[in-house]
């Protein structure tokens, strides 16, 4: 899928107005959204193996086709929910900045499309809810969706899975 075919302009260039496909999932009661382009696959999940003094939400690397793959369990990572095992739970493996990395979720849910105008920044909260990896709101009919900035996220520092000097 080209990029040209996930992002088409529903608009003229002016008005930047596009639409754009994301992948949106479940953490805990609530739904979330990435860039459909970052998501190379999406697998059932199976306990990965354990790293030592990693740290609660890298729960461990999995070998995919030859390539180390390191699993984030995002419902730790944002402190979402009680943190189950269950059969719909799976692994949404990315592909960000040549960097291959899995995320644990609740479930998946479907592809869809928004436009630009359906999505809403994110509000402003204290210093203690961190808004960094939060491109916005989005509305779909009666959902409410939180649309990750997924990219920012795994190359945050805090993350540690890819050296600064390669980001």
């Amino acid at each position: 899928m080209s990029q040209d075919t996930a992002r088409t302009q529903a608009g003229t260039a002016d008005d930047g107005d596009f639409t754009q496909e994301y992948l949106t999932f479940t953490l805990g009661p609530e739904e979330y959204a990435i860039d459909i382009l970052k998501v190379q696959e999406i697998r059932g999940y199976e306990p990965p193996t354990t790293i030592a003094n990693a740290p609660s939400f890298l729960k461990g690397v999995i070998n995919l086709r030859g390539t180390i793959v390191p699993i984030v369990d995002l419902r730790i990572k944002f402190n979402v929910g009680q943190v189950e095992y269950t059969p719909f739970t799976v692994v949404i493996i990315l592909n960000v900045a040549s960097r291959v990395v899995g995320i644990v979720v609740d479930s998946v849910s479907d592809v869809t499309t928004l436009r630009s105008e359906q999505i809403r920044p994110a509000p402003e909260f204290a210093a203690t809810v961190d808004t960094r990896y939060i491109n916005g709101l989005g509305t779909l009919n009666e959902r409410m969706l939180i649309v990750v900035d997924i990219e920012r996220l795994v190359l945050s520092p805090e993350m540690a899975l890819v050296d600064e000097a390669a980001a």
